[in-house]
């Protein structure tokens, strides 16, 4: 049982992106840090999991999707769930989106590619953060994480 035990997953992780080979490339990397995974193909589905019991200690939220954007996500899952974290994922590196994410209480923006490491550390951010953190804090760890990002690529 001691193989079961060093396997045993951390928290559940709920991943929200239009792009299934994105998808399956974010599970990879959570799986391989042995979180617990469920998925979402948008933002309407994302929030019916969480409506139907799906409890994530984080949601990894692609930004732009069709239909419900990343951001109107972001502001109706708040709604259901206000103390909920959420990583804001996106292939754009736009300033005035990272700032609407963080206003909206996004912990944390991601540039995709998502690096294995980013994403690591701005889930142990969320998870080992003081809870309930305020605007001010969230917009300081994303655009803490946005920078730091950026000087690496």
């Amino acid at each position: 049982m001691l193989v079961a035990e060093c396997n045993r997953a951390k928290a559940t992780v709920l991943i929200v992106d239009d792009s299934p080979e994105m998808l399956r490339y974010l599970r990879v990397l959570l799986e391989l840090d042995s979180y617990q995974v469920e998925t979402a193909s948008n933002g309407s589905e994302a929030l019916q999991r969480v409506r139907d019991g799906c409890a994530p200690a984080v949601v990894l939220l692609d930004l732009q999707m069709p239909g419900m954007d990343g951001l109107k996500t972001l502001r109706s899952l708040r709604k259901l769930q206000p103390d909920l974290k959420v990583i804001m994922c996106s292939g754009v590196d736009d300033p005035r989106q990272v700032r609407r994410a963080a206003s909206f209480g996004a912990q944390a923006y991601l540039t995709k590619p998502v690096r294995h490491l980013y994403l690591s550390a701005a889930l142990e951010r969320c998870l080992n953060g003081s809870p309930g953190m305020g605007e001010v804090s969230a917009g300081a760890n994303v655009v803490a994480l946005r920078v730091a990002h950026g000087r690496e690529n």
